[in-house]
């Protein structure tokens, strides 16, 4: 699979072109820097420095390079994909390998950072359950009125929550409906491979 890149960041890893492979392997050590601590201008200034150019030159190499290693690490991009993705950006030879060992190096490392940024949801630990039936009221003397009472545990870091959900069976039935539905759907090729490169 392919890492499909947009004009604008073609544009900023074409910087990378213009210097040596020293620098190069400055800026992968500086985009690494950037995903471990964020950004810091004071690095970029002393490079653009070094290198006389504007520190937003740099500032717009690393930040490619970054979303080179980044997407890549997060899609799991086989090695002779990597190589026909960067091969496409027409860098000299010397570039494309030095990119490579960049990315093989640190991939494991960007995931692991990734992974530590994504939002930890609450997952689900277990379910309690009523029916509760309203057979009469003061009023009305013969109805039947359902209600389904559900007990929702959660655990998220550790700690758990409890959710109380009440519903009328109808309503139940429509919503296992739609979550057979959407479990079949993950079923799909389309979904499995979304998936597969998610993970």
């Amino acid at each position: 699979m392919l890492l499909v890149l947009s004009k604008e960041h073609k544009e900023h890893l074409a910087f990378l072109t213009q210097v040596e492979s020293s620098v190069v392997s400055e800026f992968g050590r500086i985009a690494m820097g950037f995903l471990r601590k964020g950004t810091n201008p004071k690095i970029y200034e002393g490079a653009a420095r070094k290198l006389n150019v504007s520190s937003e030159t740099i500032q717009h190499g690393v930040e490619g390079l970054t979303y080179l290693l980044t997407e890549s690490s997060k899609l799991m991009i086989s090695e002779i994909d990597f190589q026909d993705t960067v091969l496409i950006l027409g860098f000299p030879e010397e570039l494309n390998v030095l990119l490579l060992q960049l990315y093989l190096d640190n991939r494991k490392e960007i995931r692991s950072i990734l992974s530590e940024l994504a939002p930890k949801l609450p997952s689900y630990h277990s379910l309690e359950w009523r029916l509760d039936v309203q057979l009469a009221s003061r009023s009305l003397r013969q109805q039947i009125k359902p209600a389904v009472t559900l007990k929702l545990h959660l655990e998220q870091n550790g700690s758990q929550t409890t959710k109380i959900l009440q519903t009328d069976p109808a309503t139940l039935l429509h919503l296992i409906q739609q979550l057979e539905q959407a479990l079949g759907e993950m079923k799909t090729n389309h979904c499995r491979r979304i998936v597969r490169n998610i993970k």
